[in-house]
């Protein structure tokens, strides 16, 4: 079996999954954000998961350590030179010790390598060559993505330029009232919005996005009578709008038309629909994939998964 290990800014996570893709048991613990925070210091997530990890992979992996072949673990954010962030030491360090241990081979990747690696298993789909985005509360990018054998190839068309898509809902999340992270809330609350009471422009320049515009618009409607369902709807509808322009863009020039879309935000089911609704338009003709919402947020079953691309 292979473990897999997660300690990214929010949650501590632990899969266990065959060598054939099947998952056996999973185990995840959301970092505690005091309420009206908008986040953690690296400092504390780092000393909330060495509190949690130790009893996380004592819960699924214990009973079965016997049958383990190889870990697989998280070590930066992305696949590329100089990625680098202090709560990935945690889960690479206990990892290391327990492959030393139980003399099993440890494979590194990257918590965006998950990401997509969660999508493609949830999705029980195999491109090899397509578009991808990652949209999170610490990512929002438009990816070109090969996948080989063992690991995927990405290139960066573009991302957002200040705020990501999940910092946008979070902020403005937090400024109606909603606790940290606001994302399931918000989408709640978007339910009783009506469309087009309240409009957030979106801000995209070629491939780059930009959230911090429509941020501040937010910000000023809550301080006026608008309703904050109504502004709600209209951040989901921001964000949908902002992906669609680049999308679009991207379909045309890179020639592809599968589209995998993954992370925390790619949960919210008004994103998805619409995101269908425009680009699977015969006139666009794009076909789009998408993590099964409970494995769009931070999990190590995507982990594990790649772990399973490297038997042999």
């Amino acid at each position: 079996m292979i473990l897999g290990i997660d300690t990214s800014n929010y949650t501590t996570s632990v899969a266990l999954m065959t060598l054939e893709g099947k998952l056996v048991k999973q185990k995840r613990e959301r970092l505690k954000v005091d309420l009206g925070e908008r986040g953690l210091r690296q400092s504390e997530a780092l000393f909330q998961h060495v509190e949690q990890l130790p009893a996380l992979i004592a819960e699924v992996a214990e009973a079965r350590k016997d049958k383990l072949t190889k870990i697989i673990v998280s070590t930066k954010p992305r696949p590329q030179e100089g990625s680098y962030m202090p709560v990935f030491k945690v889960g690479f360090g206990h990892a290391k010790a327990l492959a030393s241990i139980l003399d099993i081979p440890l494979i590194e990747t990257s918590h965006q390598e998950g990401h997509l690696m969660a999508g493609l298993w949830s999705a029980k789909i195999n491109l090899h060559n397509f578009l991808a985005v990652h949209l999170s509360g610490g990512t929002s990018e438009i990816l070109k993505v090969e996948q080989s054998n063992k690991h995927f190839d990405i290139q960066e068309l573009g991302a957002s330029q200040d705020l990501h898509a999940g910092q946008f809902i979070d902020r403005v999340g937090v400024a109606l009232g909603l606790s940290f992270p606001a994302g399931p809330q918000l989408e709640s609350l978007a339910t009783k919005g009506e469309l087009g009471k309240v409009s957030i422009p979106s801000s995209v320049q070629g491939y780059q996005m930009s959230f911090s515009g429509p941020a501040s618009a937010a910000m000023r409607l809550i301080k006026t009578d608008k309703a904050s369902a109504d502004i709600a709807l209209a951040v989901q509808q921001c964000i949908a709008n902002s992906l669609e322009k680049v999308l679009k863009k991207a379909i045309v020039e890179e020639k592809s038309k599968d589209i995998l879309i993954v992370g925390g935000v790619a949960a919210n089911q008004y994103i998805r629909e619409r995101l269908k609704k425009r680009l699977e338009h015969p006139a666009v003709g794009a076909k789009l994939y998408f993590a099964d919402p409970k494995w769009s947020s931070d999990n190590a079953v995507g982990v594990a998964a790649m772990g399973v691309e490297y038997r042999g």
